[in-house]
């Protein structure tokens, strides 16, 4: 696994061991960039079940300025900061030991808003409703911010106003999901 664009260009990236973690593939990573960037000028991203930390430093390294990676797995938290530290980008990182529900409380207390919200649940979950329901309901996402969501091809994404489905695009078995606020 790799950064594929930016400042960190071709940097490879440590990942878990096993079946544990589903690092998104360097195909889905350029395909998402290519959609919402594929550079920046700042913003503030909001990685959830971040696992290696890829999705975040990726946004890091084409020009956002902070990310916050969050993960419930220690093992996972580990690796995120070997990762960080790998590319010297420990100022422009919060790392998190969270679950989801945890990591949305933490942000809506500290009245976070964010450019981008990654979400990529293990897919068996089907958590993707759930979770835009609360960004939502927590008021989390900028006004011109976007979510985008990895599941599997045959989940049933929905959403409620304000936020609207811009695009669903497939890759095999992967669909990713554009929302954004109407």
């Amino acid at each position: 696994m790799r950064i594929v664009a930016g400042k960190h260009r071709s940097r490879v990236l440590k990942t878990l061991e096993g079946a544990d973690t589903r690092p998104t593939s360097d195909k889905v990573k350029e395909a998402v960039f290519s959609k919402i960037g594929p550079y920046f000028e700042g913003g503030i991203i909001l990685d959830l079940f971040s696992g290696s930390g890829n999705i975040a430093l990726e946004a890091i390294s084409r020009g956002f300025e902070k990310a916050i990676m969050a993960d419930k797995a220690k093992k996972a938290v580990e690796i995120i900061k070997g990762n960080v530290a790998l590319l010297k980008e420990e100022a422009k990182c919060e790392i998190w030991l969270a679950d989801y529900k945890k990591a949305l409380s933490i942000c809506q207390k500290q009245q976070l808003k964010f450019d981008l919200i990654y979400l990529d649940p293990p897919y068996q979950l089907a958590l993707i409703n759930e979770l835009v329901d609360k960004i939502s309901k927590y008021d989390l996402l900028q006004k011109k911010g976007i979510i985008v969501c990895e599941s599997l091809e045959k989940e049933d994404i929905r959403v409620e106003k304000p936020y609207l489905i811009e695009k669903q695009a497939s890759y095999g078995t992967v669909k990713v999901t554009y929302i954004r606020k109407e």
